[in-house]
This record gives structure tokens, C-alpha cells and sequence, in this order.
């Protein structure tokens, strides 16, 4: 057992180890003093969403969506609001689909919105269709507790 998680801060991409007996939530930075989680969703762009999947290791939660989609639009205040619930347990990202579409096609990415769950910087989940913030945040557990 190691004693501490590493969190990859979204403003600079430094990988911060945080003791298991220090609050995540209130950990800043190492390198750019910044606070690691601000209980909102991050825009990612193909650099960040491989350094949080790959460098951190607490699960990371993506909302692929594109501006012109009516549903990722409606979701996007659900998203948000099981951020604050989540973190800092689960990393949660939103990816543009159109600005991020090679990362999009390399994630086979067929409809939006679409959430998918890594941990251990593996794909372990995946859900298409908007869901309300209490349904983004069960369905987020569930996952993670049928892996343990």
C-alpha cells in the first residue's frame, strides 16, 4: 500500500503525490500552487485527458460532447453538478468532440453524449444518452465498485 494517491493538477499537468491522510480536495499544486480540484469538470484537450488517464491514479470520468448537440448541452449542468459530489474520489473531464476528434475516433466514440470511465489508465466503463447529475454519479460508483 502506498500511503498516497498521485493527482495530475489540470493547469500545469504536474503529477502531485497526495498522502492518504491529507484531503485531496484542499491540495494545491506542487509546481504551479493552483488547487487540485475545484469541484467542476475540466476541459481536456488529447494532451491533458493522456496525462490524467495515464500519470494520475484516481478514476477519471469523461463527458465526450460537441457544442452543437442538444442533449450534451442539457447534460452539462447534470455533469457539473456530480463533480462537486465526485471529486476528489473521480477526475471529471469534458472532451469537445469536434476539437478532439482524432482522439474522439481513436476512442470509438459513435454517439454523444457519452461518458466513459477509466481507472488504472484503462478504459473500464462506458455509457451513451444525457442522465441527470444523481444518475451520472450512481452509475460513476456502480462501475467502480463492481471492479473491486
Amino acid at each position: 500500500m502506498s500511503g498516497s494517491h498521485q493527482i495530475v493538477c489540470t493547469t500545469c499537468g504536474g503529477v502531485n503525490r497526495v498522502p492518504d491522510d491529507r484531503p485531496a480536495g484542499s491540495a494545491r499544486c506542487g509546481k504551479c500552487r493552483t488547487p487540485l480540484f475545484a469541484s467542476k469538470p475540466v476541459d481536456a484537450d488529447a494532451d491533458m485527458f493522456k496525462r490524467q488517464t495515464q500519470r494520475g491514479d484516481i478514476p477519471v470520468l469523461v463527458d465526450v460532447w460537441a457544442p452543437w448537440c442538444g442533449p450534451c448541452r442539457m447534460m452539462s449542468p447534470a455533469f457539473e453538478a456530480a463533480a462537486a459530489t465526485l471529486e476528489p474520489a473521480i477526475r471529471l473531464l469534458k472532451l469537445n468532440s469536434d476539437s478532439e476528434n482524432e482522439l474522439a475516433g481513436r476512442l470509438a466514440i459513435r454517439s454523444i453524449p457519452t461518458m466513459l470511465l477509466f481507472a488504472d489508465g484503462q478504459e473500464v466503463a462506458r455509457v451513451s444518452g444525457a442522465m441527470t447529475s444523481q444518475q451520472i454519479v450512481n452509475w460513476a460508483r456502480d462501475q467502480l465498485r463492481s471492479r473491486a
